[in-house]
């Protein structure tokens, strides 16, 4: 039997999202907004830039279009993310790679070539639909990779 991109990327983007959320749990809680240096971002920073991510993404999917808004107005809320409640995150974190997971799992292969342009940052450009299905699940894993490398840094890597 086999399993569908769309079917796999689901599966693993929902696995990875419970990985990521492990692996901040694994860092003690006074640590989790801690960076090894001025230039580098926090645990829970990451985690936004995912959660808010996951839930573009989606959108995209679902409706040919990029969300409106400017990097500027992205940057902003991963700030209010960042500087809230854990609980507040965790469930977005949640809620929004379900929603992407429901978007690509219904993602018909007839619409896997259709191009759609993102707006910002460094994936600016146009792109087939097929190469943003694969975004959370790089994204999530990526990040999961510098939450656990900035546990190895504080001696509580598991």
């Amino acid at each position: 039997m086999s399993v569908s991109m769309q079917t796999f990327l689901a599966d693993s983007c929902k696995a990875t999202c419970e990985n990521l959320i492990a692996a901040v749990l694994n860092l003690p809680e006074d640590k989790r907004l801690w960076s090894p240096a001025p230039t580098s971002r926090s645990a829970i920073n990451l985690i936004a830039e995912c959660a808010l991510g996951n839930a573009y993404t989606a959108e995209l999917i679902e409706t040919s279009k990029w969300p409106d808004g400017t990097l500027e107005d992205f940057i902003q809320a991963q700030t209010e993310l960042t500087n809230g409640e854990w609980e507040t995150l965790e469930a977005l974190l949640r809620s929004n790679t379900e929603r992407f997971c429901t978007a690509v799992r219904d993602l018909p292969d007839d619409r896997l070539n259709e191009i759609v342009e993102l707006p910002l940052g460094r994936f600016a450009g146009k792109y087939p639909i097929s190469f943003t299905v694969s975004y959370c699940y790089w994204n999530m894993s990526y990040h999961e990779g510098q939450i656990n490398y900035i546990a190895s840094i504080l001696g509580e890597l598991k």
